[in-house]
Order: structure tokens, then C-alpha cells, then sequence
């Protein structure tokens, strides 16, 4: 977990503010200062809190934008209730415009790959490289699933629980469990059912290569296997760091952002 040293420099370095899609609030968190700047983006029924022990190591050297999805954390759901990787990578534009960013690197952990994905195809113009973590590979034969629709009704609460501790390893220490658990099961039902099922749908499927550097970060059981990324993303850095499950950025932050800052390194902009 963070130290107290790190929690004052994120708290003392951060602004919190908000940009708008469709009329419809989107929050973020600024940390850092610089020319370059580096857009993390959360997973499924997370928040921007997922990156809690990244911001205060990535803010010494970059402008760290951190936000909350719609329908997730402290922004308003999307108009209409319509869930979508295009409106996730919007929102995500949205930030980017507010801040004056030109170009950007962008993280995107779990289901925030395919949002990340989908921006650099909507908005390449504006993309540096991705960072996929343990990040989610849609596949044609789960198109259209309707497997985000357990996590609604009278058991949905139950299952999405069941569903987030099968995330848990070894590694993931009681107070790293509670602090995912409260995370992700504070997110409303109808975000837990819509933004999972806007996972396996064809905007969340890669049909094209995006032309940037990739590095891509995975636990030691990974979301997605290395010939599975390489095999759509032949650029990719992939790489897996031992003893980590889901969560690998809270569960080893030293060696995630390690790996994280030589990478940013590399990239020019």
C-alpha cells in the first residue's frame, strides 16, 4: 500500500476537476506537472483509485491525468444510460481537450484496454502509445454476450462479489482485498450490467493495428495470454510480472511502475 510520504505528494499535487460529454459531468484528478502527459484509465466498476500507488511515481516526471469513467466513481452515468466503448474513449477526449494535452500516452487496466483501443482509433492524432494492463481481449466468438446480466436482480450483488474475489491471489493482502471489494462493488447495478456487456461488443474489437508503441503489463496468470496480444498486437512489449493476480499495479507498484517509467521513457513527444 502507499506510504504516508507518497500519499502527501499525490494529495499536495493533485487538483480535482471536471470536463462534460453530452451535458453529463466526467471527473478527473490532475497530479504533476510537464509537457508530457500520461492518461490512466481504470477498469470495469473501478475508479480512479485504481491507481493510487502509480500516481505519485508517475507525477515526479509527467502530468498524470487520472478519471472516473461513466457511471463510475464521481462522474455522471452516460446520456441515456447508453453504454459504450465510444463513449468511454469520448470521455476520455473529453479530459484530454480540458487539460490543452496535444498528445498523449494512455493505461488502460482490464477493460480499459479496449477503451484505450477504441481512443486510439477514434483519436490517433492524439495518441503516443498504450499500455495495456492485464487488459481484456475481446474475442468475435463472445460478440453480443450478455454476461454483464447476472451482475443485476436479487443475486447480482452476490455475483459480482464471487466475480471480483476470483480476481485474488496470494498476493493480494486483506487490506488490498477490502480496498478492491468496497472499489468495485460501490459502483451502481446498472453499470455493473451495461459497461460489461459494452465489453463484448464489435467497437470493443480491435480491426485494425494502431500504429504506436505498445508495452503490455500482465499478472502471472495473465487476462490475456502472450500469444493472444501478440497475435493481434505484434509491437507489443509483453510482459509478466510474477506473483501478481489482476491487480498487479497495487499488489508490486515498485516493479509495475518500474516498468511503467522506462517505457515512458522511450516515448518522444
Amino acid at each position: 500500500m502507499r506510504t504516508a510520504t507518497a500519499a502527501m505528494v499525490f494529495l499536495a499535487a493533485s487538483a480535482l476537476a471536471g470536463a462534460t460529454l453530452d451535458g453529463q459531468k466526467v471527473h478527473y484528478t490532475v497530479s504533476g506537472q510537464g509537457t508530457r502527459t500520461v492518461i490512466l484509465v481504470h477498469g470495469w466498476t473501478c475508479d480512479e483509485t485504481s491507481w493510487s500507488e502509480q500516481v505519485p511515481a508517475l507525477a515526479s516526471h509527467y502530468r498524470v491525468i487520472t478519471l472516473d469513467l461513466p457511471g463510475h466513481g464521481k462522474s455522471d452515468p452516460p446520456k441515456g444510460g447508453q453504454y459504450s466503448m465510444d463513449v468511454f474513449a469520448r470521455a476520455v477526449e473529453a479530459v484530454r481537450a480540458e487539460v490543452k494535452a496535444p498528445r498523449v500516452v494512455l493505461a488502460g487496466h482490464s477493460m480499459g484496454t479496449p477503451v484505450i483501443l477504441r481512443y486510439a482509433r477514434l483519436y490517433p492524432q492524439h495518441t503516443v502509445a498504450l499500455v495495456f494492463v492485464d487488459g481484456v481481449m475481446p474475442s468475435r466468438e463472445g460478440l453480443n454476450s450478455p454476461f454483464g446480466d447476472q451482475f443485476g436482480g436479487p443475486d447480482g450483488l452476490k455475483n459480482r462479489e464471487a466475480f471480483v474475489r476470483g480476481f485474488f491471489t496470494e498476493a493480494t493482502t486483506p487490506a488490498l482485498r477490502k480496498k478492491i471489494l468496497d472499489m468495485m462493488l460501490a459502483a451502481p447495478e446498472s453499470t455493473a450490467v451495461r459497461a460489461m456487456n459494452a465489453t463484448w461488443t464489435p467497437e470493443a474489437i480491435s480491426e485494425d493495428i494502431p500504429r504506436v508503441p505498445i508495452l503490455g503489463l500482465y499478472a502471472a496468470q495473465p487476462c490475456a495470454s502472450r500469444a493472444t496480444v501478440l497475435a493481434r498486437y505484434p509491437q507489443t512489449d509483453y510482459q509478466q510480472i510474477p506473483g501478481t493476480g489482476h491487480f498487479l499495479m497495487l499488489e508490486k507498484p515498485k516493479e509495475f511502475n518500474q516498468a511503467m517509467l522506462e517505457f515512458l521513457a522511450k516515448q518522444k513527444y
